[in-house]
């Protein structure tokens, strides 16, 4: 098996969450392999267009559902610029899954919290829709969201709708100054928003995403609510290019986070020099 070759798939639907972000829903095209790909809430992939190179980020689905996966984007750079540029029918590549995941079975008969920024937002819904689509297995959910302003709010249909189940409590926030004259939400930073929140840390699990500076925030408030370390969860996808430990730019210390992450708790990110 060739590590580099990517599969093809096919782009079968597009959503522009924001006006630099956008959603695409992408087909096997091999029919076995469709049929029988799987992976865990957390892993990523390298999506790819030929003859503009590829680039990494998470599986932004939710494993329980079939057919199809979904990646969710800002055109920063030379490949997800080529990527904005494709359309429904389009063909491109991907491949993986790669790296570990976040640990949904273990969470089971616990509340979870998830806390994300901007298109952090990403990473953490693959979670949230694992989790709903086994609302049962699991006690109180909690979801902490908040982007610079109402226009950077991206899967605004999902939160409408999450909003809508008495049994999810959402709170969204908009940075000051990035509010307009409707909105209903908070206003203020992830961090203080989660404090505001307060979701009890007893028999429960966090998971957060987000800008490292919202990340680096956040996990003092949720240690002060009285969260353990072991049982906070992350994810440094922002820093992997290549997937396999080759290319070296995720090394953290002793850390290869495509290979060893890129989920951690943050227990783990403790004892990693600081520059992750």
């Amino acid at each position: 098996m060739n590590l580099y070759q990517p599969n093809l798939v096919t782009i079968s639907d597009l959503i522009d969450e924001t006006p630099d972000t956008r959603t695409l829903k992408l087909t096997f095209q091999d029919p076995q392999l469709a049929a029988g790909f799987d992976f865990k809430a957390g892993q990523f992939g390298e999506y790819s267009v030929f003859g503009a190179g590829e680039s990494t980020f998470c599986i932004a689905s939710s494993p329980t559902r079939k057919g199809s996966i979904e990646c969710t984007f800002k055109a920063v750079g030379k490949a997800t610029r080529a990527m904005r540029e494709l359309g429904v029918g389009d063909t491109m590549g991907f491949r993986g899954p790669y790296g570990n995941h976040f640990p949904v079975d273990r969470m089971e008969k616990a509340s979870v919290v998830f806390v994300a920024g901007g298109i952090g937002l990403a990473p953490v819904r693959c979670v949230i829709w694992n989790v709903l689509d086994k609302r049962d297995a699991f006690d109180e959910v909690t979801i902490v969201y908040g982007a610079r302003s109402v226009s950077d709010l991206v899967y605004k249909r999902e939160l409408a709708e999450w909003a809508s189940h008495a049994d999810i409590k959402l709170w969204q926030t908009v940075d000051p100054g990035g509010e307009t004259s409707e909105w209903k939400g908070e206003i203020g930073f992830v961090p203080a928003i989660v404090e505001k929140a307060a979701p009890s840390a007893k028999n429960a699990f966090a998971v957060v995403c987000g800008p490292p500076v919202m990340i680096k925030y956040t996990l003092p408030v949720l240690q002060k609510l009285g969260f353990a370390d072991d049982r906070v969860y992350t994810t440094l996808e922002n820093r992997m290019k290549c997937g396999i430990g080759k290319c070296g730019r995720c090394n953290v210390g002793p850390v290869y986070v495509c290979k060893d992450g890129p989920v951690f708790t943050a227990k783990e990110l403790a004892a990693l020099p600081p520059e992750y």
